[in-house]
């Protein structure tokens, strides 16, 4: 069950909200986990059992590493933040890297004509490079200090498995919620506000992001052989424009639903798009994931105080680890590579990630370009397909789009496209998501009452119709 279904909208989230208003306070989070591992169920079966045992393992942890005074208590922590780590990275590791460590083995032992392993494939739990890091900040949290362990297990399961951010984030972190689990206020200001950014995402996925899929997908289809720049360029304008709509359009659903029943998650997206630098678009891209890899690994590791070189390899061991956080594939460890290079560059050359100088839309179009590059990267199945499409990015050729791609340029498809693009366009500090929900005066007024009076219900029309596909960061 997804939020762009019907089933979700007409059926799941009225009951949840429902039982959730009129429920006694003391009972809406029992009411909240409940609904959120019923949510899990339908779309992960047997794998809820999974998500039970992280819930376990780190409600039971976060005891361990809560700080003492004495000798064996900073023992006892320093242990219990090892076994947090094993725990959940090993969960993570088996699920999503054991098939591709297995591949990797059995090519080995195919070229040297030693047969294949014999090995089932294991299938990949929804949402758990998301709820695997939530526990792990609980514990490291706990750990240094700045939270004191939750009592009720209620509350702590709900932490974890809050079905608004469980399968596809943002990544909120314990410090950031504590607060709010057993004291938030909701009422209807918050839940008007909710209700106009999720449809704000809602519209972003199904209008945007599903129209401009069929064409990136048709361009990645092709084979390299028979692309050529003009098809291969828009191939990856589309993906660039499909990847940020249905992402970003996920976490403004994730935050709109949290405001519904009270919570405030932290913001996943700043316009990264109109980012500086490729240190600013990691500071406006995925944010919750970049401020959970500054602050579980890269300050740790040294971060910058370290000297020039300790902060060279700070930054490749996070991106490396960010590459394959984003899947088991080399295309995706090539990916986290290239943005390390980028970021250490930056820093080697000792350029400012923000500033507004006269070269402000030079240097936003030379960071769209890198980001671009990188997506095709992101998308590609394999590292020769990869090549082969950037090969045909920069080829001389015929200048008439290929069939494939042409034949799903339909007069909709072309429209959303052309205006979708205008979105690398648009003031840096312009995010619309915020504002929707939260700015007063006239503008934002007639822009709320234009999502919920046109833009919903054409993408409901859509949805009808049998429009959809799943959200690109359900595969991570």
């Amino acid at each position: 069950m997804v939020f762009s279904s019907l089933e979700f909208l007409f059926a799941f989230l009225p009951v949840t909200l429902g039982a959730y208003w009129l429920a006694p306070r003391r009972a809406r989070n029992t009411v909240l986990l409940v609904a959120s591992l019923a949510f899990y169920t339908w779309g992960g079966g047997a794998f809820v059992f999974a998500l039970l045992g992280v819930i376990a393992a780190n409600f039971v942890l976060g005891f361990a590493v809560a700080r003492r005074g004495d000798r064996s208590g900073e023992r006892r922590r320093q242990w219990g933040v090892a076994a947090a780590v094993l725990v959940n990275m090993g969960l993570l590791a088996y699920f999503k890297y054991a098939n591709f460590f297995v591949g990797q083995v059995d090519g080995l032992r195919g070229a040297l004509d030693l047969g294949s392993t014999d090995w089932a494939a294991v299938t990949l739990p929804i949402g758990i490079s998301f709820f695997t890091f939530q526990a792990m900040s609980y514990t490291v949290d706990v750990a240094r200090g700045t939270r004191v362990p939750l009592r009720n297990p209620i509350d702590f399961a709900l932490y974890v498995a809050l079905f608004p951010q469980l399968i596809a984030g943002p990544i909120v972190r314990f410090h950031e919620i504590s607060d709010q689990l057993g004291n938030r206020r909701a009422g209807m200001d918050a839940f008007a506000e909710g209700a106009v950014r999720f449809t704000h995402g809602l519209v972003k996925k199904i209008v945007v992001a599903d129209a401009v899929a069929v064409v990136a997908d048709a361009a990645f289809a092709t084979p390299p052989g028979e692309l050529n720049a003009v098809t291969a360029w828009l191939g990856v304008t589309a993906y660039t424009l499909q990847i940020y709509f249905d992402f970003s359009g996920y976490s403004d659903m994730a935050i709109g639903l949290g405001r519904m029943f009270g919570f405030r998650f932290p913001e996943n997206f700043a316009r990264p798009y109109s980012a500086v630098s490729v240190t600013d678009f990691w500071r406006r891209w995925h944010m919750t994931l970049s401020n959970w890899f500054r602050d579980y690994l890269f300050i740790p590791l040294g971060g910058s105080r370290d000297g020039a070189g300790r902060t060279y390899r700070n930054l490749w061991i996070v991106f490396l680890l960010t590459g394959l956080w984003h899947g088991a594939a080399w295309t995706f460890v090539a990916w986290g590579a290239y943005h390390g290079a980028l970021l250490v560059a930056e820093r080697f050359m000792e350029q400012r990630p923000t500033g507004s100088t006269n070269l402000v839309p030079l240097r936003r179009a030379a960071t769209l370009l890198a980001v671009m590059v990188g997506w095709v990267l992101f998308r590609a199945e394999t590292l020769t397909g990869a090549l082969g499409y950037l090969r045909a990015m920069v080829a001389p050729g015929s200048l008439e789009i290929v069939p494939r791609v042409a034949e799903v340029l339909d007069v909709r498809v072309t429209l959303v496209l052309a205006l979708a693009s205008l979105v690398v366009l648009l003031p840096r500090h312009l995010v619309l998501g915020p504002t929707l929900e939260r700015a007063r005066g006239a503008a934002p007024a007639v822009a709320r009452l234009a999502v919920l009076g046109l833009a919903l219900p054409y993408a409901l029309l859509l949805m009808a119709g049998g429009s959809f596909s799943p959200f690109l960061y359900f595969r991570f």
